[in-house]
């Protein structure tokens, strides 16, 4: 996809229109709080999950899209493609006030997102 022209030229806007809209909905988590890939695909009406996985292992907007509020339904941290991996995706959500002992969020139920207040 091409988006406006910028000194005469075509500017690319990174992603697939999938990628687009996850990255879009990972912008909606607010700072403090964290949401799964499932719930991302249930906000987006897809089963796709591990599309989702994909798309917010390849945000190139990080940490602005905070993907590093996203983290697996059991509620452990997972991966972090971002420089410095799990330790920087810990640091970050600690740094929002999300606590984290031996790599899983404690009080996962407290701090989830589902994004239910946005459902039409």
């Amino acid at each position: 996809m091409r988006s406006g022209a910028k000194n005469g030229k075509e500017q690319k806007i990174p992603g697939t229109p999938f990628q687009r809209r996850v990255w879009e909905a990972i912008a909606l988590i607010p700072e403090g709080r964290v949401t799964t890939y499932g719930a991302i695909a249930a906000y987006l009406g897809t089963r796709a999950v591990r599309a989702v996985g994909t798309a917010v292992g390849k945000n190139p907007y990080a940490p602005e899209v905070p993907c590093h509020r996203v983290v697996p339904a059991d509620g452990r941290l997972g991966n972090y493609s971002g420089e410095g991996g799990t330790a920087r995706k810990q640091a970050l959500l600690e740094g929002e006030g999300v606590r984290v002992k031996e790599g899983k969020i404690l009080d996962f139920e407290r701090v989830f997102y589902d994004f239910s207040n946005l459902f039409l």
